[in-house]
């Protein structure tokens, strides 16, 4: 951050009540231009076809030209241009919405202030897009009420459409609790008004934030925040007997409870907390579960075998057992996530493979490297060897169709994977280690 942002944060600590009156001055010439900088330039161009390289060509020219637009008020964001992306384990397609370039110049510098502002008041049960906070760091969170504290049932829930059902009105009322600048939040508000393009046509947007944005992940912290986390934090643990504790990344969350009648009031709660900010469950992937340490002993006094398991942030959690005999939380990759993935292996090799043999393997090497990163945690080191065994089958499929005749046998295969060999699976994520600067949440 730079000094003027550290002041900010400085700020927003020492007084959680305190309202910022003048925050628009901080999108100068100088902060752009750095925005600009951090911008990678791969990224798809939106609706004016600019890509960073293009906007660097001038690009004194342009960020003067912004900068002025800015402190008269008359710039306005472009639509965003509206594509859509696979949805993992369904047939349906999500929206991504990819804004002009220099409407993601703007969105940076907003968000780096804004960020400055809520990373004061975020609670600890939060961990999506905030700086230090990862997946990993809440689900080592999780296990810990799980296995440690008095956890017995746990509330799986999903929002149904969340990025695309915010409502405007109260984001506004929410961001004002902080912001007073009425320049800082006219910003805001033009981009969430600014509709997207789709086929040539625009479309207005008269909720939601799109997919895609710079500025969407930290604007769904700050309505969450108010809607889901604070309203957790103040009422419903205080209106609980037993334990209950709650972990959430982005729109994803889990709620543990000790007693199984406070996590069913919970979730009547929530239905309605929900409606009031015009958002709604989507009851056909919500439940209460038993789980916890006494809920294998209990699912077999009941005749069943196991225990209901539920899915988070892309692992399968299940019940289980420690060498020494111990309940133990275990995870595994989400079967939903896993095809998907495949899918989507299959589908890249069958586009490219026709192309040189060193960038089909060097491109498997790190895209299976990525995978490991996330997926190889304590517990999932077989279905990560599973997922790896496949994917060797998808390539020798899609390589034997590079011509009419078979370029392959299984003996000759084995022989080109020693020449080019695919990365082994290791755990690199130890879900007991809990990084020290998140041991006082617990």
């Amino acid at each position: 951050m730079t000094t003027k942002q550290v002041r900010i944060a400085e700020l927003a600590k020492e007084n959680p009540k305190m309202a910022f009156t003048s925050l628009a001055h901080l999108l100068s010439v100088e902060e752009l231009r750095v925005c600009h900088r951090e911008l990678q330039g791969n990224k798809a161009a939106g609706i004016d076809q600019m890509t960073k390289a293009s906007y660097q060509e001038h690009l004194d020219e342009h960020l003067a030209d912004l900068d002025k637009r800015l402190k008269q008020k008359s710039y306005r964001p472009l639509p965003v241009r509206r594509t859509y992306i696979d949805k993992p384990g369904t047939k349906k397609k999500r929206p991504l919405g990819i804004p002009a370039y220099e409407d993601k110049i703007v969105q940076r510098g907003l968000a780096k202030i804004l960020n400055a502002i809520y990373e004061q008041d975020f609670l600890n049960c939060s961990f999506g897009f905030r700086p230090n906070r990862n997946c990993h760091d809440a689900l080592k969170v999780l296990n810990v009420f799980i296995e440690k504290k008095y956890t017995n049932y746990i509330v799986d829930v999903d929002i149904r459409g969340f990025f695309d059902h915010v409502d405007h009105q109260w984001m506004m009322r929410f961001l004002k609790l902080r912001i007073k600048d009425p320049s800082f939040l006219r910003l805001i508000a033009r981009f969430l008004k600014a509709g997207y393009m789709e086929k040539e046509t625009w479309h207005a947007s008269e909720q939601g934030t799109p997919q895609g944005g710079l500025i969407s992940p930290i604007l769904a912290n700050v309505y969450l925040h108010y809607v889901i986390d604070l309203w957790f934090t103040k009422a419903v643990k205080k209106q609980c007997q037993g334990q209950a504790y709650l972990v959430r990344y982005a729109d994803d969350f889990v709620c543990c409870f000790q007693y199984k009648q406070e996590a069913q009031r919970f979730y009547c709660d929530l239905k309605r907390r929900l409606e009031k900010f015009n958002l709604a469950l989507a009851e056909e992937k919500a439940r209460i579960i038993p789980f916890g340490r006494f809920a294998q002993e209990n699912a077999k006094r009941n005749g069943n075998r196991k225990p209901k398991t539920f899915d988070f942030l892309g692992f399968t959690h299940y019940c289980g057992q420690s060498k020494s005999g111990h309940f133990r939380v275990k995870r595994k990759s989400s079967r939903k996530k896993v095809g998907a993935k495949l899918k989507a292996y299959s589908q890249w090799l069958k586009g490219h493979r026709t192309q040189e043999i060193d960038f089909i393997m060097d491109r498997l090497k790190r895209s299976l490297t990525g995978y490991y990163n996330y997926y190889c945690i304590t517990d999932n080191s077989l279905s990560v060897s599973a997922f790896r065994l496949q994917v060797i089958r998808l390539l020798y499929k899609w390589l034997n169709r590079r011509s009419q005749k078979r370029s392959f046998t299984w003996e000759k295969f084995n022989q080109f994977l020693k020449r080019f060999p695919l990365p082994q699976p290791r755990i690199k994520v130890n879900i007991y280690q809990l990084r020290s600067e998140l041991s006082y949440i617990l």
